[in-house]
Order: structure tokens, then sequence, then C-alpha cells
């Protein structure tokens, strides 16, 4: 029993009848969409998207593929699955002790990096001028594993992005006085947070996370160097005298991971594997455990961006063991370690995915 690449053209004939219908143009389907929520103002590079195009992977091979997989386009919230990873590396390498500890025992305060500003305003007289994301009570009481879970219900205001104005609730008198959740309980979605672990972990890292993650991971699985992962224009820090950029965890206001369909292939294969490459541990088994474990607050979803097949519900042609690297467009890398399959698809219709993958399994031989 094997997949083949000629038994996969019913699938692939699928999968380029399904492509989006959003604009290719990442910059209007901003303004489209995010752009219409409060503070929704473009802070990062948008790169307009090529049609749909994807791999298929099993055993280690591409035995199918279709559209241009060598165009580098915006990767959305894929970028998440990339940020968590960065986490792992910190936790391994021990810049990061435990994730049950309190991230605010890990940070200093942070310098930001504005050049053009040499003076402060006279009403700025007396106001802390330097970066505290983890010093309100509420803030203190948060984890590394809270905000790898996306329950931790940040409080706060980064990059001019407040953290209510992310999906902002139907009810707008709720934007700045609702009561927050206990950490751990309640899951939510939202970019601003997720960007709070971004500029969390490059200051303990005390470098770009794009050079860590090359270094560790993109350059030991044989990425190409065609990749780039990038932040916003006003998220820059200053770390031992030099001005760093904190990177996006997604293109929810531009930036993000901006990367090749081979490239996220080679990381789904990672992230398959639990770490190993060519019979070296890059990172332990064990992490990846982790990552695919799910919680009360949310159980089809375990660190960022593992979306889970919790009771097959999200692809119910796929074992329940089987997760998905998600992000908007759409753009994802589905996981089977048990057929040690791997598929990257972009810019599909997101309602189209489960038909997708269902026809990959009936192509089995």
């Amino acid at each position: 029993m094997g997949l083949l690449g000629d038994s996969l053209a019913d699938a692939i004939n699928y999968a380029l009848a399904n492509e989006t219908k959003n604009p290719a143009n990442m910059e209007v389907n901003h303004y489209r969409t995010f752009g219409k929520e409060p503070f929704g103002m473009g802070i990062g590079p948008f790169e307009s998207r090529g049609n749909t195009n994807g791999l298929i992977i099993y055993n280690g091979y591409i035995v199918a593929k279709w559209g241009q997989p060598e165009k580098c386009d915006m990767t959305h919230s894929v970028t998440k699955s990339f940020l968590s990873t960065v986490a792992g590396l910190a936790l391994e390498t021990g810049h990061i002790r435990q994730l049950s500890d309190p991230v605010h025992t890990y940070l200093p305060p942070i310098e930001g990096y504005n050049p053009g500003k040499l003076y402060r305003n006279a009403e700025d007289m007396g106001k802390d001028e330097l970066l505290k994301p983890f010093e309100t009570e509420h803030n203190r009481k948060l984890t590394w594993e809270h905000l790898l879970r996306q329950t931790s219900d940040w409080e706060g205001t980064l990059w001019e992005k407040p953290d209510w104005a992310d999906r902002p609730d139907a009810d707008a008198s709720k934007w700045l006085s609702r009561k927050r959740n206990e950490p751990g309980t309640v899951y939510e979605y939202n970019d601003v947070r997720v960007n709070v672990l971004a500029l969390a972990l490059t200051s303990i890292l005390r470098k770009p996370l794009p050079v860590f993650l090359k270094e560790k991971v993109m350059d030991p699985i044989g990425a190409s160097d065609t990749w780039r992962w990038t932040g916003y224009r006003n998220s820059w820090i200053v770390i031992d005298g030099l001005p760093v950029q904190a990177v996006s965890g997604g293109g929810h206001w531009g930036g993000g991971m901006i990367i090749n369909s081979y490239d996220l292939g080679r990381f789904g294969l990672f992230t398959l594997n639990k770490g190993n490459w060519d019979n070296k541990k890059i990172l332990p088994a064990s992490w990846f455990e982790m990552a695919t474990k799910s919680t009360n607050a949310k159980t089809d979803y375990g660190f960022m961006n593992y979306f889970l097949n919790t009771d097959r519900k999200m692809i119910p042609a796929a074992p329940a063991s089987a997760y998905m690297h998600v992000g908007n467009g759409t753009n994802f890398i589905f996981v089977d370690s048990t057929k040690d399959l791997v598929v990257v698809g972009r810019w599909m219709d997101n309602a189209a995915i489960p038909g997708f993958i269902e026809k990959i399994y009936s192509a089995w031989r």
C-alpha cells in the first residue's frame, strides 16, 4: 500500500478548482477584512500572492505538486508555528527554564528604537518610555505556556495595536472595561498577544528571531535562503546597542513569514519527525508531544499554531492524531504521522480543505 503521484490527479484538480476568491493583492485584501477593525492600519509589508499551489509529500518524497510552489508568499498565521518552535528552542537551550514560569521574571524594561524621535514631548515628561509588557497585576500572572496556547488574555497595547482591537467584541462597551479571564481558562485567538510572545523571545535571546531560527532549524533542515520573517515598521527595539526588529506572528497587519511551499514542506517534515532531521535531534520529541496536546480551554488547539483533528472534526477522513499548521489565505501544512504524509496547500478555499485531504486518502493504493 502506498501513495503514488499518478493516483493523485483528482486531488490536484480539486485543489486547482478551489482557489480562494480573495484578492491577490494582500494589502487590498487586508483592508477588505482585518483593516476594518479599530486601529487596523497595515504597518508591515504585504506581498501579492500567487495562484493556488502546493505539495504532497509521502515517506519524505514529493509525490505530487501543483501551481508554483517555488514562489515566496505570505503564509500568515502559519508563522505562529515557527514562533512556537523558537520558544521550544529557547527551552532546549536553557533561555527558558520551564514553561510554567511567569514571563515577567525574564524581562528587563525594553527600549524601543525610534531614531527619528530624539526628544520627548512635554506631555510625556515623567511617563515610562521603556516597554514593560508584563507589569500589570494580570500580566504578571502570565506564563510562557499561557502565551503559547493563546489562553493568556494579556492586556495592553503593543506596536500601537490594543489587545481589544484584534477581532473586537461586537459589543463595543466591553472593549475597555471587561473583566480579565484567569490565565489558562479561556482561549482567544489574538495577534497582539502573539506579538507579545515574539517580543519576549527576542528580548531573552538577545538577537533577531529569524537569525536564531535560521541557525537552529532552517539551515539544518535544508531550507532555501529565500524565506524572510519580518515585523512592522514600528516594531524595533534596542538590544546590546543594536537595533533589532521584533517580528510578527502572522500577516494580520502585514509582515510575518514570506516563504515558498518547498520550505514549508521541509518544516512540515520536521514537525512530523518530532524534531529529528537526518538522525540528528534539533528539538526533543517531548516538545511536539506538548505542542499537539490540547487543554480544556480549547480541545482542538495545542501550541500556536497547531490545529488538532480532535474527534476527527477538522478533517473527518484523517485520524484524530493528525494536525494542521494553519494561516489565513488559506495556507496550511497538514501532517499525518501514521501515513508519513505532509501536505502543503496555499491559497485554497478553506471550506474545500477537508474534501481535498479526503481525495488524497482515497488515492491510497
